[in-house]
């Protein structure tokens, strides 16, 4: 009996599931009802879009990143050559349990950790070059900054995707946070003095606005129905990314809310009487908008 109690599915951003989520929504109709009639059945991946995004920023930041790629697989390539490597921890002496890491050209993240990993060798590797003649691929002083500067860059976007991957706690909760953390992060990277990382935060920024320049409404329901911030924390998250348009889009917001909760009372109409849940869509909205008065009067 499930095709009767699906409510959304999240799937990776692909076109041919774009098709499976519109064949599948035709069948489960003929089942009962969607809410909504299935206007918030498809959740786009936050985690896989989230990893478009940084793939993205990264091409335009590809020369140091290959060096450091090129001289993590030159000491993995044989077991002689990771023999020299340990032998060259030893003689500088770094107090690091970190083994370098290879990365994997489809996550982005595995190129965090080669980065964070490589950084925390820069000592061994500049010992290598001194004896080992076959090793041509040491970054010069400029592209260690950089590849520290990526490294740093790439902290928070890397926590935000372990904590939408989680699997043992609700992650819905955490989806609008982290798109406005993102968000924040890219703008500001926007007025940096590099120009390779404006370049960078350009081409994310065209992502971003590709992919989340609406914020998903069925994940930004679940930060208004969290107590500790409501529709005054999306108003205000708004109001800095967005300050000309974000009236429109808190309403915008706010009416899918009111869509989704009338929607549920003709669904279910004995259950929300027997929940004696007696507030009309009306009286939802006139709450709501009271609560919005309230914190702009607070915020002047």
């Amino acid at each position: 009996g499930i095709e009767k109690k699906i409510f959304s599915l999240t799937m990776d951003n692909a076109a041919y599931n774009d098709v499976l989520v519109n064949v599948l929504k035709r069948h489960l109709k003929i089942a009962g009802p969607l809410v909504c009639d299935g206007e918030f059945f498809h959740v786009r991946c936050g985690a896989h879009i989230l990893n478009l995004i940084v793939k993205a920023g990264l091409e335009i930041v590809e020369q140091p990143l290959s060096k450091i790629r090129e001289s993590v697989k030159y000491v993995r390539s044989s077991e002689a050559r990771k023999v020299k490597f340990a032998e060259c921890i030893a003689r500088v002496s770094i107090n690091c349990k970190k083994k370098v890491r290879q990365d994997i050209s489809i996550r982005w993240n595995s190129t965090y950790l080669m980065c964070e990993s490589a950084l925390e060798h820069r000592g061994t590797f500049q010992e290598l070059q001194l004896v080992d003649p076959n090793y041509k691929w040491f970054p010069t002083d400029e592209e260690w900054k950089k590849v520290h500067r990526i490294s740093l860059f790439l902290k928070p976007f890397y926590d935000i995707t372990t904590l939408f991957s989680g699997s043992h706690y609700p992650t819905a909760n955490l989806y609008f946070h982290g798109v406005w953390k993102i968000q924040q992060l890219i703008c500001e990277e926007m007025h940096s003095q590099d120009d390779d990382f404006v370049q960078m935060a350009m081409k994310m920024h065209d992502k971003f606005n590709k992919y989340w320049e609406c914020y998903s409404f069925v994940l930004s329901f679940a930060v208004i129905l969290d107590p500790r911030f409501k529709l005054q924390w999306v108003e205000f998250c708004l109001t800095k990314i967005y300050p000309r348009t974000f009236s429109t889009r808190v309403r915008e917001i706010r009416e899918k809310l009111h869509l989704m909760f009338d929607d549920y009372m003709q669904l279910y109409p004995s259950i929300m009487a027997d929940s004696q849940v007696a507030y009309s869509s009306e009286r939802v909205s006139s709450n709501l908008t009271d609560e919005i008065d309230e914190f702009t009067m607070y915020e002047k």
